[in-house]
């Protein structure tokens, strides 16, 4: 197989839009979320989709019942019933052929991998996650299963950016105090937060130095779902998988 054919990659990485489901307004089109309102129906048919387009089994696409905790949890395969991995926001795996998705609309979705060891992750790093060091936490458990710093890739996706990011003073000092590099301005002059360049400071303190970044906002682009724009509103996913050997 040719080496630059995509499926000869080890590892693969992929973030959704809103486009391309059948979720009707206001989770228009490509909801992935069933915890947000959506026809319970219309959620699993855009599951179905996802999967199809990726290659991989629908019950073998993990999500996380995502709580804005710094749990990281180690899975080995599908969930019964494909239920929700319980209160957590980051799983790790070694398992070839197994998907972790995360999904957001605001939040900064982290997918890391260690290609030489055989160790991914995908990652909820919202403000209080973030806060309380997931990110660091998901990298602790990656080297625990043999991954390296050095080797660690890591992925973040389409996000609040810093200049729309709008908080009050003190939860921005509250979170600069435990994520240095978070806290900035927004453009409308107010405190705000820009949680991907806090965990890229993060990051290299912790020796990881492959870190790429998608620089577009949520809560400015249509392409994406964001809460903080519309309120009610779906889950856009990021998905990361070993494909099989």
């Amino acid at each position: 197989m040719d080496s630059l054919d995509p499926r000869s990659r080890p590892v693969r990485k992929v973030f959704t839009t809103r486009a391309g489901g059948v979720s009707r307004a206001p989770y228009d089109s490509f909801n992935l979320g069933d915890h947000v309102g959506d026809d319970p129906a219309d959620v699993l048919s855009n599951r179905k989709r996802l999967a199809s387009v990726i290659g991989i089994p629908a019950e073998r696409v993990v999500y996380m019942e995502q709580i804005h905790s710094n749990t990281v949890t180690v899975v080995t395969g599908p969930t019964p019933g494909s239920e929700a991995v319980p209160a957590t926001d980051s799983l790790v795996t070694t398992e070839r052929g197994l998907a972790l998705a995360v999904l957001v609309a605001d939040c900064v979705p982290v997918l890391m991998s260690d290609t030489v060891a055989g160790v991914i992750a995908a990652v909820h790093a919202g403000r209080m996650g973030a806060r309380n060091a997931i990110v660091a936490r998901t990298v602790t458990t990656m080297v625990e299963l043999g991954a390296t710093p050095a080797n660690i890739h890591v992925l973040m996706g389409a996000a609040a950016s810093g200049r729309n990011y709008e908080v009050p003073e003190a939860m921005a000092l509250d979170v600069e105090s435990r994520l240095p590099g978070s806290r900035t301005t927004t453009d409308r002059g107010t405190a705000g937060l820009d949680i991907r360049a806090g965990l890229i400071r993060q990051l290299l303190g912790l020796g990881v130095r492959a870190i790429d970044a998608d620089p577009r906002c949520t809560i400015e682009d249509g392409e994406f779902f964001s809460h903080r724009r519309q309120g009610t509103t779906g889950r856009q996913a990021g998905v990361i998988w070993m494909p099989e050997a």
